[in-house]
């Protein structure tokens, strides 16, 4: 029940598209990805150097 089928991704995308419009979503992705990157970099700089690893 916790999976999602082929029809009920089509139908979330299809309720995105008609709440945000075409226009809007690329500038929703891509402040996605800046979003995903910059928490990327900020994990690699907060982890410790390989040598202290145990």
């Amino acid at each position: 029940m916790g999976r999602l089928g082929p029809t009920e991704i089509i139908l979330i995308v299809a309720l995105i598209l008609l709440l945000f419009g075409g226009k809007k979503i690329p500038e929703l992705m891509r402040g996605l990805g800046k979003g995903m990157k910059e928490f990327k970099d900020a994990q690699k700089d907060d982890a410790p150097p390989p040598a202290d690893r145990p």
